[in-house]
């Protein structure tokens, strides 16, 4: 698993360490928990003059999931890893479900005050609730990990793919798109339109050739938008056909394969709006923050032998990757952002009208919505999120458990955490 974290009595990070010396300090009474995710130990002493390396935090921004990953360049070892998952699509479905309600009503008339379209001013800088969720989600985990590592440098995949440089190689002064590097670019962005399934027979799993729609032997140039993946069987047989007369007989395929082409990308989009402004953000800690490509990062994957995750990503992020990543029993930390609840008081059904309203208070017996807790009862030991009622009998996943059983390990906080293949909740009984 990722090492722990560890500050003084003065709250000044050390360095990290084995959870087996994690161990030993809780039980020799040296440290108390301080936190349990990430899980952070405090000592019981100041530490004057300690002993440690530096680390880079590494990010790989995404739509739905951020890599991340501390990474000591000295070793080249990968101290922490974590998957953060966004929840800017909840966002933007919430946003036009209140949109929708709010249009209903002005057209029962049920609502006397005007739409207001003309009256509103955006700052500088403006960003959609559902990409602003993304950056803050972001910005969180990295002011709490510089609170609990001595973190000197940063790293930040900025650009996902260069479509310029992609239509146009030859470009003047792009002299690092005409190695090895061009290609990688290419096959990322050709991998991720193409939902890395073979364009012409719906196969995935297995190896995949950059093909060209319009033949090259017909005049077909090497621009991105007449590229496709296909097996080797197909890209095989369709040879210099072209693809009208190859899918003669599949004529949807044919339909697909022409929209797909058009289509674009808008994860990928969402990641592009938000990069430079995650990059300022990044500044105000006042470390140094390096950039990379996405292409890069997939080169330094693939040439040291790595699967494919977000916190591997994230550990190949830039020029500073160490030639050897020592990544060995490391279990990311799985951080799922769930917000902190509604701010409405009244929650209208489907039609527009009230249904039922918010409890005033937000606490009960001590505890509120969110908090992780340890359960302890004669069927056996659980944990995870909480949802409270003004009554004890807290839910917690499918069954309903009396606070007299539960110690909260983890207030919340916004957000949810878990580690790979580990169960948190309760089976419905």
């Amino acid at each position: 698993m990722s090492n722990v974290f560890v500050i003084d009595s003065n709250y000044k990070p050390l360095h990290p360490v084995h959870p087996a010396r994690a161990r030993l300090l809780l039980t020799q009474g040296k440290a108390a928990v301080f936190r349990r995710y990430p899980f952070t130990l405090v000592l019981k002493r100041v530490v004057e003059q300690p002993e440690v390396q530096p680390l880079r935090l590494k990010l790989d921004p995404g739509s739905k999931t951020t890599g991340i990953a501390l990474v000591n360049d000295a070793n080249g070892k990968v101290v922490f890893a974590a998957e953060l998952h966004h929840r800017g699509h909840a966002i933007k479905d919430s946003l036009e479900s209140r949109r929708t309600v709010r249009r209903g009503r002005r057209n029962r008339k049920t609502r006397y005050r005007k739409p207001r379209f003309q009256n509103r001013k955006r700052k500088k800088g403006w960003l959609p609730p559902s990409l602003e969720s993304r950056l803050a989600n972001i910005l969180t985990c990295v002011a709490r990990l510089c609170r609990y590592a001595p973190i000197e440098a940063m790293s930040q995949e900025l650009v996902k793919f260069d479509l310029q440089l992609m239509e146009n190689p030859d470009i003047a002064g792009v002299q690092y798109q005409q190695g090895t590097l061009q290609g990688y670019e290419v096959r990322e962005y050709l991998l991720e339109k193409w939902e890395r399934t073979c364009a012409y027979c719906g196969k995935q799993n297995i190896p995949l050739q950059i093909e060209h729609i319009h033949p090259r032997a017909n005049g077909g140039t090497h621009r991105i938008s007449n590229l496709t993946l296909a097996c080797e069987p197909c890209n095989l047989a369709k040879g210099t056909q072209e693809i009208e007369i190859f899918l003669k007989k599949k004529p949807d395929v044919l339909k697909r394969i022409l929209a797909q082409v058009k289509r674009p990308l808008k994860d990928a989009a969402a990641v592009n709006s938000t990069r430079f402004a995650l990059l300022e953000r990044l500044k105000t800690f006042g470390l140094p923050v390096e950039c990379g490509s996405g292409g890069l990062t997939k080169y330094n994957r693939t040439t040291r032998g790595l699967p494919k995750t977000h916190w591997l990503d994230a550990a190949c992020v830039g020029k500073s990757t160490p030639d050897v990543l020592v990544h060995k029993g490391n279990i990311p930390l799985l951080i799922t952002a769930t917000g902190h609840g509604r701010r409405q008081m009244c929650i209208p059904d489907k039609y527009g009208f009230p249904a039922k309203h918010k409890q005033r208070k937000k606490t009960f017996l001590g505890y509120r919505t969110g908090d992780m807790v340890k359960v302890i009862t004669p069927k056996g030991t659980f944990e995870g999120k909480i949802a409270i009622r003004h009554r004890p009998s807290f839910r917690l996943g499918k069954v309903d458990i009396h606070p007299k059983y539960m110690r909260r390990v983890h207030q919340a906080d916004g957000y949810e955490y878990r580690s790979k293949g580990v169960r948190n909740v309760p089976p419905h009984v």
